[in-house]
């Protein structure tokens, strides 16, 4: 039996597994970003002892019944509780149990409980200069859920997976079923801040209408088009505009503005076959299903793709995905 901790900038979750199987789950609000404002890791090293002990109290379990915990994401950077050096793509499975990081009981947290840390990834670009900043990106926990679905699922390679989460990741699988490298935007995070600090969520809101499965191509193909000539910020202010301008429903200019942010993240895809990453085989979009729809038909109207596409939307298996991934991680490193 072990713990797996998958740590991020606010949150950050624990499952008590047994032989792949999730017996319990638990959630903190906290991850690194206490580090940052406090300029140390202890109230995070304190939260994540209590909420082992928790976990264990609220299965009637001590730490001797756990053999050991497996961490991943932010927990593994200089914020968290112990930094683990990317690896340089392309990376496969065998890479990651090699420089896995096993630590004993009572090194990072004061506990007897070994825990094993999974690096993240970087893409190869060599050193890094101003003229290739484009070619720069980092991963720390995406890889485990990349790992999740390369174990899991049965893929035409080369592979794409498009994480939609609190950022856009497009992470590339090479032919030989190794992560070749990721590209990454801020869009779930500014979309996120466009509803909290700006106006222009008066236009989307309406209380009385649940407006999450609405859809409209001809409204994504505005939105592109507005996004391809007058940028992204420019694009935006028009939720607002069109509220005074045109008939349109709270519903409508939601969509509308998810839509702009989808259209902004094409250029992702470009910088994708730019860089070297084929989108050949299989795509897997995984994230909330009314967005992996708009990525999805976007792409095949602007892009003309039209691979074989997988959605994964359900949080229960989106969350699977990365236990998978450790837990795979794990194993080969123990053989």
């Amino acid at each position: 039996m072990y713990i797996i901790i998958d740590c991020g900038s606010t949150n950050t979750r624990l499952y008590l597994v047994e032989q792949e199987e999730v017996k319990d789950k638990h959630e903190i609000t906290i991850g690194v970003n206490s580090t940052v404002s406090d300029g140390n890791n202890e109230r995070l090293k304190q939260a994540l002892t209590q909420a082992i002990e928790d976990l264990l109290g609220n299965n009637a379990l001590s730490l001797h019944d756990v053999d050991f915990a497996i961490a991943s994401g932010m927990i593994t950077s200089n914020l968290g509780l112990l930094e683990v050096p990317h690896l340089v793509a392309p990376v496969n499975i065998n890479d990651f149990a090699q420089h896995t990081c096993r630590v004993a009981g009572y090194k990072v947290l004061p506990i007897d409980l070994p825990i094993i840390f999974i690096p993240g990834v970087k893409n190869d670009i060599g050193e890094a200069t101003w003229e290739n900043i484009r070619k720069i990106d980092l991963m720390r926990g995406e890889e485990t859920q990349a790992i999740g679905v390369i174990s899991s699922m049965s893929l035409t390679l080369p592979a794409t997976i498009v994480e939609l989460g609190s950022t856009t990741k497009i992470i590339h699988i090479n032919k030989d079923g190794a992560i070749a490298g990721s590209i990454t935007s801020l869009s779930g995070q500014v979309y996120a801040a466009v509803k909290k600090e700006t106006f222009i969520n008066s236009s989307m809101i309406d209380s009385d209408n649940d407006t999450e499965d609405f859809y409209c191509s001809d409204i994504l193909k505005h939105a592109y088009q507005c996004v391809s000539s007058a940028g992204l910020l420019r694009s935006l202010l028009f939720t607002r505009f069109i509220q005074f301008s045109l008939p349109t429903t709270a519903a409508e200019r939601k969509f509308y503005c998810e839509c702009t942010i989808a259209a902004d993240d094409m250029k992702l895809f470009d910088e994708a076959e730019e860089q070297g990453f084929a989108l050949t085989g299989d795509i897997i979009f995984i994230g909330q299903s009314a967005r992996c729809k708009i990525y999805q038909e976007m792409l095949k109207e602007t892009k003309k793709i039209n691979n074989h596409m997988i959605s994964i939307t359900q949080p229960e298996e989106i969350a699977l995905l990365g236990i998978k991934g450790a837990c795979y991680i794990a194993k080969s490193q123990i053989n």
